[in-house]
């Protein structure tokens, strides 16, 4: 069993740990309200933008698309997937499920995966499998905007129409509230419902907005070609946008509620060190009062063993005198008795 002073050191260490995990708590739960007010002023918008993205292709003429992010490959060869994950940890298992997520969907695709990561722990978890990780994006605000990401954005968009790349996804934790939140991955490039084809990469896409039966007649000025050119690109950055939004909410909650439960697991443990350090305390002074009285003991058998010599050692001096009667002898031995 460790000794009193040890077991007050680890005390001291557990409550200096529970108080920074107190404080960060409180940061991430000033944080995630921002974060949530962020995040559902912006996702009614960026589904409608989304489902009128959708309208309009389908409302264009039969086999052409309107926009050349529109147009999907026939033969996919290579595969983008922007991996969205936090700077920071001491979020649960915020980054390790997105990062699971993303890496098992580029194993069940079945093509060639380069990466591009937006945060830190995703970036340093796929250099440790030596994944292709093409680029990487890290230090967003906390209130991100559309300039914040527009250079991950343009370089997606680059590499598809280049043709580096026939299919891009975005990969981030869908916020579905304080509590819970779902890895899950979108087709972002071409802006067109992604079907795949193996079933468990099928499950982890996250559903688009359906598509209305009764296709609306849009008028364009000056064309469709040039205001599709122009919005195409903006819807583009949109759905990154809401994804990092999402993402940012997912990771100030999950922070929130880590530090909330290491606050609770070191009150926890606190308590029962401070249990176990009372017992060795008392432990300790019984072991203390033992000795005590174990030394007055032998301490007094000392002295009775000492007293009795001396009294032994009177005697027989008193034996000893030449020149005493006998009948003294006996009285002074009757009298000592």
């Amino acid at each position: 069993m460790p000794s009193a002073r040890e077991i007050k050191k680890r005390i001291r260490s557990v409550k200096n740990i529970g108080q920074i995990t107190r404080a960060q708590e409180s940061v991430s739960a000033s944080k995630v309200r921002q974060a949530q007010a962020r995040v559902l002023a912006s996702r009614a918008f960026a589904e409608k933008a989304w489902e009128i993205l959708l309208n309009v292709q389908s409302a264009g003429t039969k086999g052409t698309p309107l926009h050349p992010l529109l147009a999907a490959r026939a033969d996919v060869k290579n595969i983008m997937i922007v991996l969205v994950t936090s700077d920071r940890g001491l979020a649960g298992a915020y980054n390790t499920n997105i990062v699971r997520v993303g890496l098992r969907f580029a194993e069940r695709m079945g093509k060639p995966v380069r990466f591009v990561t937006v945060g830190r722990k995703g970036r340093d978890s796929l250099i440790r499998t030596r994944e292709n990780v093409v680029a990487q994006f890290s230090d967003l605000p906390t209130a991100p905007t559309i300039a914040d990401i527009s250079p991950i954005a343009r370089l997606a968009i680059d590499s598809f129409l280049s043709g580096e790349v026939d299919d891009v996804y975005i990969a981030y934790t869908d916020f579905i509230n304080t509590l819970t939140q779902r890895p899950v991955v979108q087709g972002w490039l071409p802006l067109i419902p992604h079907k795949v084809e193996d079933t468990i990469a099928a499950e982890l896409i996250k559903d688009v907005p359906q598509v209305s039966n009764t296709v609306a007649n849009y008028e364009y000025e000056p064309s469709p070609e040039a205001i599709l050119q122009e919005i195409v690109p903006r819807f583009t950055e949109l759905q990154l946008y809401q994804a990092v939004l999402e993402s940012q909410a997912s990771e100030h909650s999950a922070r929130m509620v880590a530090m909330r439960n290491a606050s609770d697991n070191a009150s926890t443990l606190a308590s029962d060190l401070t249990l176990d350090y009372n017992k060795a305390r008392q432990a300790a002074i019984t072991s203390e009062i033992l000795d005590i009285v174990g030394g007055a003991e032998a301490l007094q058998s000392s002295i009775d063993k000492l007293a009795d010599d001396i009294l032994t050692q009177n005697e027989h001096d008193a034996y000893a005198k030449p020149g005493l009667p006998q009948s003294t002898l006996s009285h002074r031995s009757s009298r000592s008795n």
